[in-house]
């Protein structure tokens, strides 16, 4: 029996019940499944910019460059790769607590589709998933990592929204988009 490859690229920690789902649809299959799970690192860039946006307009006019002075870059991205890496072993244990076998797990920092596709190319996977947050306007223009993946590998692409299960998915056009 051969092994039948799944590539993950999760936005965040999945949940046990986001595990629990992505199980769930391997379970009749009659080769073992492996698992191999991406996890883009959390962008640092993004948390400098949302803290600095926190910040009242008068705080901003009155010292741009002493806020700026006052953010520690390499402690940030740090902070972030600490939380990516976190992020991923939960994700790991979760998968593990529901059965599924683990082949490779990884915190990406090239682009998360580009990651996905030499990934499939690698363990020559099967089929990939995508587990994300809804994001409504991305979908709609295309640009969402699901229509970016069907456009450049060539095996079933899932779009599963983490922290909904497939009842939620299945109403109002969002969730599961299709194999």
């Amino acid at each position: 029996m051969a092994d039948y490859d799944v590539v993950l690229l999760i936005e965040q920690e999945l949940s046990p019940a986001d595990a629990a789902q992505v199980r769930s649809l391997h379970e009749g299959l009659d080769d073992p499944v492996t698992y191999h799970v991406l996890l883009p690192l959390e962008d640092a860039a993004a948390r400098i910019e949302a803290s600095m946006g926190s910040l009242s307009g008068g705080e901003m006019i009155a010292s741009p460059a002493m806020a700026m002075s006052d953010v520690d870059l390499d402690a940030v991205r740090q902070d972030c790769e600490d939380r990516s890496a976190a992020e991923l072993r939960s994700t790991i244990a979760a998968l593990e607590g529901v059965g599924a076998t683990i082949g490779s797990s990884a915190v990406v920092t090239d682009p998360p589709i580009d990651a996905l596709a030499a990934k499939v190319t690698e363990v020559d996977g099967r089929e990939a998933i995508i587990l994300t947050r809804p994001h409504v306007v991305a979908e709609f223009f295309h640009l969402d990592w699901t229509s970016r993946a069907r456009r450049k590998i060539g095996v079933p692409v899932l779009h599963l929204l983490e922290h909904e299960n497939f009842d939620e998915q299945s109403g109002g056009g969002e969730g599961v988009t299709g194999l």
